[in-house]
């Protein structure tokens, strides 16, 4: 009886077109048809339902959606999906216009947003747009004042820099124990905070999630003990505080946050690198493990795009597979392989449905870095025209806003447009003053003064 539950399919009538339509889909992501097939009224056994007042384009753009395809959207298609997504109370449709906002889209997805009622995609384009601002400008005069105004109440995002920390107590007080922030009115690097004694950013995993930082995991000592401590930093209240660190202690960590979760990937403990993933739910502060990597794996590139993980896992010889994590399903799934001549290292940055991945090489060239472009839509490779100046490891720190790239080292921060999948150099800022590694991030910080980084 479940079975024949689970496999019964209704028709949907809207505008001139039938859709033939899983029942069960229909009431697990949308709360307009679960009231509706729940009701007990006589449209809950009807074999065909039509909707009136709703566009087929809608309703089809859901089905892709909800049968786990990624569509690209024109400016129409983004105006017919908030429509749907308001009207039959989809939230996972939401959500994917939420990842997909782009310099395109954002403002006819803030506007359809506010027309509809979806408060979670409003706010999510209000911020996009508050962080474009400056290359948006000339195209938000078609605003209401009040539009207008909700988007220039928000606090822009700024970029972060951490330095790589081992808590010592010779250098209890060293200025690496600092989290600083670049402002970019006066080109300066100013500090944010001063993280705690005992924490570690050596081979620590970092992450943002609700405009707050994350460290799971590094090391301390000269022989790399691992920190069994996990510290998270809200910038608007300056307050840290610790929550629990995986079940599996791991160093040389990777941390990516998503809906609600911090995710630990892979890593090292005892000089042997891991390959189990495990899961913290921020609002039950509990860590459980997941699927495993398919490899055992340190330092592990990872990237979201679309609102999608996606992670590269390197194979000798010169061999990286890109996979991604499906959180539903709870497995990782190969997307593409490069071949590709490096050198020590790589890493990958999102942008829209991109992934660009940044190697050093081939070989000694450690100053080089090259890049390649994966589009998950088109699954198509294409190596960007040129070569960067890696500056010993400046790209390898990475940070995209909008459509600009953030890369920052010890001498000089560089910024660039993505343009056609191409980096085009912006401009020149200060560099980040600590030397060793980097770790980088977005926070949206309140309006108070800090001390210039020294």
């Amino acid at each position: 009886m479940q079975s024949k539950q689970l496999d019964e399919r209704v028709r949907i009538h809207l505008e001139e077109e039938y859709f033939s339509v899983d029942k069960a889909l229909l009431v697990d992501h949308s709360e307009y048809f679960r009231a509706l097939f729940q009701s007990g009224m006589r449209e809950s056994n009807q074999k065909e339902i039509q909707i009136r007042d709703l566009s087929a384009t809608g309703f089809s753009i859901m089905l892709k959606i909800l049968e786990g395809g990624f569509p690209v959207l024109s400016c129409e298609e983004n105006l017919k999906a908030v429509e749907c997504a308001s009207f039959l109370q989809v939230k996972a449709m939401a959500k994917y216009l939420i990842a997909s906002i782009n310099s395109d889209n954002c403002i006819i997805l803030y506007q359809a947003a506010a027309m509809f009622g979806l408060l979670d995609l409003f706010h999510s384009a209000a911020l996009y747009i508050r962080d474009s601002y400056a290359d948006l400008e000339e195209y938000l005069d078609c605003l209401s004042p009040d539009l207008l105004d909700y988007i220039e109440s928000l606090v822009p995002s700024t970029f972060v820099a951490v330095g790589a920390h081992t808590p010592t107590f010779e250098f209890l007080e060293d200025l690496s124990r600092t989290i600083c922030y670049l402002n970019e009115e006066d080109n300066t690097w100013r500090t944010l905070s001063c993280m705690p004694l005992h924490a570690s950013t050596f081979l620590a995993g970092m992450a943002t999630l609700d405009n707050k930082i994350y460290i799971v995991g590094g090391v301390y000592g000269y022989n790399k003990q691992v920190v069994d401590q996990s510290f998270c930093y809200d910038p608007v209240t300056d307050v840290w505080s610790e929550f629990p660190s995986p079940q599996q202690l791991r160093y040389d960590v990777t941390l990516t946050a998503q809906e609600d979760h911090l995710y630990a990937i892979g890593g090292e403990f005892e000089k042997m690198p891991l390959k189990s993933v495990e899961k913290f739910n921020v609002s039950t502060n509990t860590w459980s493990f997941v699927s495993d990597l398919p490899q055992p794996a340190t330092a592990v590139p990872c990237a979201q795009a679309m609102g999608r993980i996606f992670v590269c896992l390197w194979q000798p010889l010169d061999t990286t597979i890109i996979y991604e994590y499906k959180t539903q399903k709870d497995e990782w799934l190969p997307i593409s392989t490069l071949n590709r001549s490096q050198s020590y290292g790589h890493c990958m940055v999102a942008h829209r449905d991109n992934l660009y991945i940044m190697r050093n090489g081939p070989f000694d060239d450690f100053l080089r870095c090259v890049m390649d472009c994966y589009n998950l839509s088109t699954k198509q490779w294409s190596s960007l025209p040129g070569q960067y100046v890696n500056s010993k490891g400046a790209l390898f720190t990475a940070v995209i806003k909008g459509d600009i790239v953030y890369t920052v080292n010890k001498m000089v921060t560089l910024i660039y447009t993505i343009e056609d999948n191409t980096w085009k150099f912006k401009k020149e800022r200060a560099g980040f003053p600590r030397s060793g590694s980097l770790q980088t991030f977005l926070l949206r910080l309140p309006r108070t003064g800090h001390s210039i980084a020294t």
